[in-house]
């Protein structure tokens, strides 16, 4: 297009008419008038497309407002429509789509991954004997900016008895890996593992592990309450204790778990996990 205007300020030089000129790219004769007038100012060269964007709008908000916005966010952490309820209760008037677009542009909303592949729900099982619904998660040990130390845990909904192992990788083959072992320390059976959607419980974990598995609901953090309550209790009573390596913690694991399982009284239960447990199958 720039170059075709430009061949057709050229004809109009020659002594063609605007609407002779026109007729030839299919163009009003008033637009060949502006583009000879724009050749005026830039001479011989291609003439290029001017942005259609308006240079000015009357709806926009202050920057001074703006600001606000993005502070609150900052702030807060808050969502959109939390900060709307804020901006309106001190007497501002704005629509909750204007403070939306103020986040959106300054990529301050956090956006679902195109690539999160979508997991199918599942009935969430009664657990009314041991091994019915076992939790599973991970604990992120920070070892320094860039490296870190993987804990696994697992625990059982309905005896509470519990099995955590330290790695050095977090992946779907590590997990597996846990599964198997939990399951041959364990005195039952797990009908059914449920995990979120943390990428070492992907697709391929879930093919591996040879038994009934669901994925944890969306905005239902319930579903998931016994095992990060079990981890809080690892970390302040076990993890907090040691250092970082691997073959220390597993050690120190090894013991709390026998401390946890068989010794230690479980508010809820009022009596241990493996008593539990011997009195399910007992």
């Amino acid at each position: 297009m720039p170059k075709i205007r430009r061949e057709a300020v050229r004809l109009d030089s020659r002594g063609w008419s605007a609407r002779k000129v026109g007729r030839h790219p299919g163009f009003a004769h008033t637009a060949v008038s502006t583009w000879v007038k724009l050749a005026k100012k830039i001479g011989d060269h291609p003439i290029p497309t001017k942005s259609s964007r308006p240079k000015t709008s009357p709806r926009k908000i202050d920057e001074s407002l703006r600001q606000e916005i993005v502070r609150l966010r900052i702030e807060t952490k808050r969502c959109t429509e939390a900060i709307h309820i804020i901006l309106v209760q001190k007497g501002v008037r704005i629509s909750k789509n204007t403070v939306h677009r103020v986040l959106e542009k300054g990529y301050l909303l956090k956006k679902r991954s195109p690539w999160k592949r979508y997991h199918p729900p599942v009935n969430r099982p009664y657990p009314v004997f041991p091994g019915a619904l076992v939790e599973t998660d991970t604990v992120h040990r920070m070892l320094s900016k860039k490296k870190r130390l993987y804990v696994f845990t697992c625990i059982d909904v309905y005896s509470r008895w519990a099995y955590a192992k330290a790695y050095e990788r977090m992946n779907a083959a590590t997990a597996v890996t846990f599964i198997a072992e939990a399951q041959r320390h364990a005195p039952f059976h797990f009908q059914m593992v449920q995990s979120d959607h943390g990428p070492e419980f992907g697709t391929w974990f879930v093919s591996r592990i040879r038994k009934n598995h669901r994925y944890t609901r969306i905005g239902k953090p319930n579903d998931n309450a016994h095992i990060e309550r079990f981890n809080r209790t690892l970390q302040e009573e076990c993890l907090d204790k040691i250092s970082n390596d691997v073959s220390e913690i597993n050690c120190a694991l090894r013991k709390y778990l026998k401390y946890y399982n068989q010794t230690r009284i479980h508010l809820t239960l009022e009596t241990t996990p493996m008593a539990v447990v011997r009195r399910c199958w007992g």
